[in-house]
């Protein structure tokens, strides 16, 4: 599996330069050409890192039924202050 992505950063290198950056770039802007892609790495790292979070924040509510006891909990309040 490496060697297949050796070879093809490989084709990619060799590919004109025309190919591979965006049309700010061609045209000299220097700063899209060393950012371009950033933003999307960076909701893509946030959106794992919370997906990471909350799996563990269910896996760990699952384990303990702390939900249950809450909704017990809330449940009960709201029928006692109802009497």
């Amino acid at each position: 599996m490496s060697s297949v992505l050796v070879h093809l950063q490989f084709l990619l290198a060799r590919l004109p330069a025309r190919l591979t950056t965006s049309t700010s770039a061609v045209r000299g802007d220097a700063r899209a050409r060393g950012d371009r892609g950033q933003t999307t790495a960076e909701y893509a790292l946030v959106l794992l890192g919370a997906a990471a979070i909350a799996m563990l924040v269910v896996t760990w509510a699952t384990k303990t039924d702390v939900i249950s006891k809450l909704f017990d909990f809330v449940v009960g309040h709201v029928i006692g202050s109802v009497r």
